[in-house]
């Protein structure tokens, strides 16, 4: 057995490290991003794949309390078998579980559950090869997205939050004297602790498109802080959460703890197992990314627990001038392209000023900039290998639909099209539909399209794209914002309006760094400033809202 302190003191300069690297807010990565043999091991991509088709068609390795039969819910979008059957346990047991786990955890300290956490994450980034295959074939990601984004850029967010559960959870000491003099005699000596106390039973609810990226900050930044841990994955996406689960679980039974902290709550569609656990009176953490009307339901149900969602908006891009038009078409073809424009953070509405923006080579007008994006789109993804590694594959028969009704707009200026992927040949790829709008055709570009759906829009100006982004923005809300203009001027005028409206802002991206993807120890993701979210990493609440510090005293 290895004691949680031995992992803290195995994992000190890692976690020192981190800490340090979210105070700085500069470039760090602890998990290489590359799936390079030469970071990872000769043989590693290999024994990831075997130890994924291992999986397929087999009972998941877990043993669970409660548990009341198995379910299999998960289909490729690529068009591979997976019938990987999970353990399906009442949520009732589940929780009763957890709050046994609680007091010996709590015990422990903080500084030996981000030990813990550091060895968990220090074993999954160790199978991220195997991460990378699950994820790819329950969200649809390409397999270099689905390595970076499930695997270590996901981990690289898990330990940031353990960086931010330890530096907020020890900010006082555990032990202290108080001493106060006394005229004419002794003083009065006073000997404190003060216990960091999780809040309860904390719930994560994981999302179809990136169960790993956005459910590692809610799970980790709770276990740290004291609380355990119901996962509830979502149906098509459940391996790459229940790999997660196993682990936590072999890490915590080594470390002499009750593996029941971190536990599974897989499902079948309709069972409402989410809204069970959310509402149950010892959960009192919830963590959900999905959809706005079910992340409004929780908040405005979950009354016993401290709730953090992440929902959905209207990403808004602000087009004014630029000095390098062609970076500008190409990076956000990428934008609007990659994995098919299923992350919470692609642009949907691109505004443009009816007398068209200067690209320094002359002004183009709305509808030339709408036909120049439909060119940089083809030129992207014309090659089919290219698309497909870009695109990936269509998660759900919700974006298909999307994708159809867009196409059925008056003014579609590129129409999505099949791709055919040379090695998945069954999967379900589309290339971007782009609809030319008007600033008057409110119901449709006030309402989001999730998947690869975006509309330029013509506005008055500059000046009516600001207000209009502004205004969209506080009642629809939105993760993310950019503006391009060569005008200093617009651009403090666009810092404001992103300030009002309440969404973070990316200013002239024509290179490799793109609106839609965030950095983790660096970039700021979600924000309760909009509807779109009720808190980021970031915030100090985010971490704080998941416990107590509870003080005893005695005379010294």
């Amino acid at each position: 057995m290895t004691t949680p302190t031995q992992w803290y003191e195995t994992h000190r300069d890692l976690l020192d490290r981190a800490v340090q690297a979210a105070a700085a807010r500069d470039y760090w990565s602890a998990y290489p991003e590359s799936p390079s043999r030469s970071v990872y091991g000769e043989d590693a991509a290999a024994a990831g794949e075997r130890a994924f088709r291992a999986l397929l068609d087999t009972d998941f390795p877990l043993t669970l309390p409660g548990t009341t039969g198995t379910v299999a819910t998960e289909h490729s979008p690529y068009g591979l078998e997976l019938h990987v059957r999970y353990p399906r346990a009442d949520p009732s047991a589940l929780i009763a579980a957890a709050r046994a786990a609680v007091p010996a955890w709590r015990a422990v300290g903080p500084h030996g559950r981000a030990g813990v956490a550091a060895e968990i994450l220090r074993r999954i980034n160790a199978r991220s090869f195997e991460m990378a295959h699950a994820v790819q074939h329950t969200t649809g990601q390409a397999f270099v997205m689905a390595f970076q984004a499930g695997g270590p850029h996901a981990q690289d967010r898990g330990l940031e939050a353990v960086a931010g559960a330890l530096a907020a959870s020890t900010r006082l000491p555990a032990a202290a004297t108080w001493t106060k003099p006394q005229r004419g005699g002794d003083p009065l000596r006073m000997a404190t602790s003060t216990t960091v106390v999780g809040r309860g039973v904390a719930l994560v609810i994981g999302c179809n498109t990136f169960p790993t990226w956005n459910s590692y900050p809610g799970l980790f930044a709770s276990l740290v802080t004291g609380n355990a841990v119901i996962v509830k994955p979502h149906p098509r996406a459940v391996l790459p959460l229940a790999l997660t689960v196993r682990i936590a679980r072999e890490v915590l039974a080594e470390a002499g703890q009750d593996p029941e902290l971190v536990t599974l709550a897989a499902e079948e569609p309709g069972d409402g197992v989410a809204a069970t656990l959310a509402t149950h009176p010892d959960v009192r953490i919830v963590d959900f990314t999905g959809s706005s009307e079910f992340g409004n339901w929780l908040e405005a149900n979950a009354r016993q627990a401290v709730v953090y969602t992440e929902k959905a908006g209207l990403n808004t891009v602000v087009l004014d001038s630029t000095d390098d038009y062609r970076g500008l078409l190409r990076n956000l073809a990428f934008s609007l392209s990659l994995y098919s424009g299923q992350m919470c953070t692609t642009p949907q509405n691109l505004l443009v000023p009816a007398d068209g923006i200067d690209t320094g080579a002359g002004r183009r007008s709305p509808d030339e900039f709408a036909a120049d994006l439909s060119e940089a789109l083809d030129k992207l993804l014309g090659d089919p290998k290219r698309a497909a590694g870009t695109l990936g594959a269509i998660v759900n028969d919700g974006v298909l639909a999307r994708i159809a009704e867009a196409g059925t707009a008056p003014h579609v200026v590129h129409p999505s099209a099949a791709v055919t992927d040379p090695q998945w040949p069954d999967a379900t790829v589309r290339t971007p539909v782009v609809v030319r709008l008007d600033a008057a055709d409110e119901k449709f570009y006030t309402r989001e399209w999730f998947g690869p759906v975006s509309f330029v829009i013509a506005t008055e100006s500059t000046g009516h794209s600001l207000r209009l982004f502004t205004e969209t923005v506080r009642h629809h809300g939105a993760l993310t914002a950019a503006v391009h203009s060569t005008s200093p001027e617009v651009l403090a005028a666009a810092r404001e309006a992103a300030l009002d409206a309440g969404v973070h802002l990316s200013e002239n991206l024509t290179g490799g760094v793109f609106v839609n993807q965030t950095a983790a120890f660096s970039d700021l993701h979600g924000t309760a400033a909009n509807p779109a979210a009720t808190a980021s990493l970031t915030d100090d609440h985010f971490v704080t809202g998941r416990f107590f510090l509870l003080q005893s005293r005695h005379h010294a």
